[in-house]
């Protein structure tokens, strides 16, 4: 594959990583009623993008250009993780793509990330397996955060596909920006609503997404 078809390939919602079963806490939004119509979707999906999508792309830029080895960046991804509910969600979905990984590009070593890495750090592992460079697997990244969540909020709340769509082409260029800054370091915050949400989603009775 080419680097941009593989980019395509690793943004793709059908990418059998797990990933269309975890809604990035606008599950919880809606329920609570932050989230009920497109403009605070919009909201939404912009607070998302610029903390767990920078800090989770700017992890897997590090792993990718080596700046971090994995068992450091699984560490260093807990400490920016508060909510437990949203580290075992990141680390699910960390083993779904590790999983793919392992049969996509079967002559590396997989090992050094262990049985069940952080989303963030799989990532950056297949990044580098693929050829892409890091600033396009953080790419890679940060747009799939914002098209989970907006794609669940759209079944949620029955939104317009179109009117969803038009959302993430609007959003796109933060998506650019917020990778190009991944790229460049480490990103150290974390956003105390999403994990409050992340941490109410899993103590609610019979969900509709696992996170």
């Amino acid at each position: 594959m080419t680097g941009l078809a593989t980019l395509l390939a690793l943004s793709d919602s059908r990418l059998p990583t797990g990933g269309h079963v975890h809604s990035g806490g606008v599950e919880e939004a809606v329920t609570s009623g932050l989230v009920a119509d497109l403009p605070a979707l919009r909201a939404f999906l912009v607070r998302r993008i610029r903390t767990h999508g920078l800090v989770t792309a700017s992890m897997a830029a590090a792993v990718h250009g080596g700046t971090l080895d994995p068992a450091r960046a699984d560490l260093e991804t807990d400490a920016r993780t508060p909510a437990p509910a949203a580290r075992a969600a990141s680390r699910a979905q960390g083993r779904g793509l590790l999983r793919l990984a392992r049969r996509v590009w079967q002559e590396r070593d997989w090992a050094p990330l262990g049985t069940k890495p952080h989303l963030g750090v799989a990532a950056g592992a297949v990044g580098a397996a693929s050829g892409l460079s890091p600033e396009q697997t953080a790419l890679s990244l940060v747009y799939t955060t914002m098209t989970g969540s907006a794609t669940a909020a759209q079944r949620l709340l029955a939104l317009d596909p179109g009117d969803v769509a038009a959302l993430t082409f609007e959003l796109s260029g933060l998506c650019e920006r917020t990778a190009a800054e991944a790229a460049k370091e480490l990103a150290d915050l974390s956003d105390p609503l999403l994990d409050v949400l992340a941490q109410r989603h899993v103590e609610r009775e019979r969900p509709l997404f696992v996170s």
